[in-house]
């Protein structure tokens, strides 16, 4: 139930910000996306801050947080190590039936 307080609460937030820029909800989609833009980047600030406090520099700060995989998620054409080996079973298994 904390969790869904806390929700509201940035919501409740938002919309007081989103009414002291003059912006209507639902906002315009560029308006949106650079909205979730910036709340994906605001989830970056304290980990890389607690990494740079401890006296890492920002390249290592920013890696030790894994920030580039929870920014841009995977990219196109690109597989994980675990899909891979999966899809590499998988092709395996045809071929032997």
């Amino acid at each position: 139930m904390k969790i869904y307080a806390l929700s509201l609460g940035a919501g409740l937030l938002v919309g007081v910000i989103y009414s002291l820029l003059n912006v209507r909800s639902p906002a315009p989609p560029l308006v949106a996306l650079v909205g979730l833009l910036g709340i994906l980047a605001g989830e970056q600030i304290v980990p890389v801050a607690r990494q740079l406090l401890a006296g890492q520099g920002l390249a290592s700060a920013w890696q030790q947080a894994k920030c580039a995989p929870h920014m841009f998620g995977m990219l196109p054409g690109r597989q994980s190590d675990q899909s891979r080996n999966a899809a590499a079973l998988e092709e395996g298994l045809e071929k032997h039936s």
